[in-house]
């Protein structure tokens, strides 16, 4: 609980982007959902567990929220979440080189693009990627609805 305080993204970083006209110059929902679409296609590729997705989406959002981003970088800081997201919760043989997450998700730009942005994003966010996603959440209800229907029984 301590936690989800603080790695919550910015409410008013958010609602910009909700807000957002879709005039190719500034983020919009519908790019970010885009973008999101793309990382559940990148785990469910690779095989990344739930958590995975959820912390990448999370790093997404909590990113976002604090940094104003061109719709054309969206890629790259979607591709660089879902690495920091793998390195922190995926088995260390598990994680693909970026240079294979490039290539598979058909992008145009270089590692060195990608490793300079997740330097961006991991400032950013003051070095915390482990932060209470929605999975957590719906992990704690679903056990606290058991609990429940196990001591009425």
């Amino acid at each position: 609980m301590d936690l989800e305080g603080r790695c919550q993204p910015k409410l008013t970083g958010l609602r910009l982007i909700e807000t957002a006209q879709d005039n190719g110059l500034r983020m919009t929902a519908r790019l970010r959902e885009l973008e999101v679409k793309d990382l559940l296609y990148l785990c469910r590729f690779f095989g990344f567990s739930s958590e995975t997705f959820s912390l990448a989406v999370s790093l997404l959002d909590r990113f976002l929220s604090i940094m104003k981003i061109q719709p054309k970088h969206l890629s790259c800081v979607g591709l660089c979440c879902i690495y920091i997201a793998v390195k922190s919760s995926e088995d260390e043989k598990s994680v693909p080189l970026a240079s294979d997450l490039i290539r598979i998700s058909q992008n145009r730009f270089t590692v060195s693009d990608m490793m300079r942005m997740e330097k961006i994003i991991m400032e950013k966010l003051y070095w915390k990627v482990k932060a209470p996603t929605a999975l957590h959440f719906l992990r704690l209800c679903h056990s606290h609805i058991q609990e429940q229907l196990a001591a009425e029984r």
